[in-house]
């Protein structure tokens, strides 16, 4: 029966092409968020690889790179560099004008002095003619081509890279907000609906003083009170969304557990926590799966805007808001895209999962 309930509400829910696009999309960038630095161009911590002498290159610029091993690197654990969001650099890239293979070893032409000492102290110096620049012969094997797809920023950095380290912070934030949210306005909605009198009064009223604050407000104050910082964003956004869940909870109950089954429940002796959770709660679980779907839209922007201001992930943790907020100055320049790419997005990730939530809405509707 449930297998049949199940495959019933998947096949009208795929039969929607906007809600099944933003599965899929959803879907992409939880895989990049979970392969992390093992699929990204830049796999180190953060995708923080900066080079100043690579700001703001347009996307599809490529480079060569003598890429010099660091003395007594050890490797990191794969489960370590996932956990860390990204590999340690275990050597030192010198960008360098160009590049001339020949058999084994490559002649390549340093930018600046600096990148010159860091040669010397490893590699051959060629003979010059007098008016030319100093040329160096390495390792074929040391020589390496980066191509930045999207670009790199002001600092330098794989827009691309950073773009998609930054997937894994928005979904973080709103799975962690959605689950809390779920937690406990799941618990006081249920317990507002099903006790009713003195119960229900003092919860809705808690819930409607915490309803009249501007969420924004709420989040900002909750920030300031305990820190910014990755995982405090986390529990600001999380608490300040469960108070719709509450209140469509309590509604449901409130019907629920009148119909005639909770009152058999009632007669045969069950206690009041095995009607809740096992006759009451599935029952009424249709509408909060839906509002859930657009709390994580919610928690996406609320993350993005707090970024954005300051007060959300710290730099250089990748967010787009903080990606926003570092180069909104370019918009009106040629640089624009280096803020519209984030925007978009957002801008994407919150509308796959509004339309995932209509989705569900309709797939739900038995009348349909």
């Amino acid at each position: 029966m449930i297998h049949s309930t199940t495959s019933t509400l998947w096949s009208r829910f795929r039969k929607n092409p906007l809600a099944f696009g933003g599965l899929v999309f959803i879907g992409l960038l939880t895989l990049v968020s979970a392969l992390g630095p093992f699929i990204r161009p830049d796999g180190t911590v953060n995708a923080n690889d900066q080079n100043l002498s690579l700001s703001r290159q347009a996307p599809g610029h490529t480079i060569d790179v003598v890429r010099i091993p660091k003395v007594g690197f050890i490797e990191e654990s794969i489960w370590t560099a996932w956990w860390n969001g990204g590999r340690k650099k275990g050597y030192t890239d010198i960008v360098v004008h160009g590049a001339i293979t020949q058999s084994d070893f490559t002649t390549v032409l340093p930018i600046d002095e600096a990148d010159s000492t860091a040669l010397s102290a490893h590699f051959y110096r060629l003979d010059a003619q007098a008016g030319a620049p100093v040329a160096w012969s390495v390792k074929s094997e040391l020589v390496r081509s980066r191509t930045f797809l999207l670009g790199t920023d002001k600092y330098g950095r794989d827009l691309l890279s950073r773009l998609m380290a930054g997937a894994s912070v928005s979904l973080a934030v709103g799975a962690v907000a959605v689950f809390i949210s779920l937690l406990v306005g799941l618990t006081l909605g249920l317990l507002a609906g099903y006790y009713r009198g003195w119960v229900d009064a003092l919860i809705m009223w808690f819930t409607n003083v915490v309803w009249a604050v501007p969420t924004l407000l709420l989040v900002m104050a909750i920030t300031f009170a305990f820190g910014t910082g990755f995982w405090k964003v986390f529990l600001a956004v999380g608490l300040t969304m469960w108070v719709e869940v509450a209140r469509i909870t309590r509604g449901q109950v409130l019907s629920a557990r009148e119909k005639e089954y909770v009152e058999a429940a009632r007669a045969m002796g069950f206690p009041d926590r095995r009607i809740i959770f096992r006759h009451i709660l599935p029952n009424v679980m249709s509408p909060i799966i839906v509002i859930s779907a657009a709390n994580f839209a919610s928690a996406i922007l609320i993350e993005a805007g707090l970024s954005f201001l300051g007060l959300g992930a710290q730099i250089p943790v990748p967010s787009w808001g903080n990606m926003i907020r570092e180069h909104y100055a370019y918009l009106t320049t040629d640089l624009a895209y280096l803020a519209l790419i984030p925007g978009v997005m957002i801008m994407l990730l919150v509308l796959s999962f509004m339309m995932i939530g209509n989705g569900l809405r309709d797939a739900l509707d038995v009348r349909r």
